[in-house]
């Protein structure tokens, strides 16, 4: 069984666009949007179009979420039609998404900077003067 269940497929022949409405079953909360977007991109196999969500809820007391998204086949186009704010949040998502991974590559190369350097000899500690 699928864990993406389609629930609607609709051509929008006056919008130049395809609206596609689907249920993700078992991972209720987990779920974030450019997970979605990649799920949704293998299912139909929507590689060179732009899939952007437009929304996701979660169905109360089951674990499965209902996403609507609209795939185009021009960025220019989704731009002109699409709320920006939706475009600034993806980006931002995207932004977060690389940000670990680019920490992590940081951390590794703090780590072998680290090591490269050569211990440093620390003079003796005087012993403090005592005031009377």
């Amino acid at each position: 069984m699928s864990m993406i269940e389609t629930v609607n497929d609709v051509n929008n022949s006056f919008l130049s666009r395809r609206e596609i409405t689907c249920t993700f079953t078992g991972i209720g909360g987990k779920l974030k949007k450019l997970d979605a977007v990649d799920m949704v991109k293998k299912q139909f196999k929507l590689d060179d179009k732009i899939v952007i969500p437009i929304n996701m809820k979660n169905q109360n007391g089951r674990p499965s979420i209902t996403g609507t998204f609209y795939v185009y086949d021009d960025e220019k186009l989704a731009k002109r039609q699409v709320n920006p704010v939706i475009f600034k949040r993806l980006e931002k998502a995207k932004a977060e998404k690389e940000k670990p991974e680019a920490a992590s590559v940081e951390e590794n190369a703090a780590e072998v900077k680290k090591e490269a350097k050569p211990m440093e000899t620390k003079e003796e500690a005087k012993p403090a003067e005592e005031k009377s």
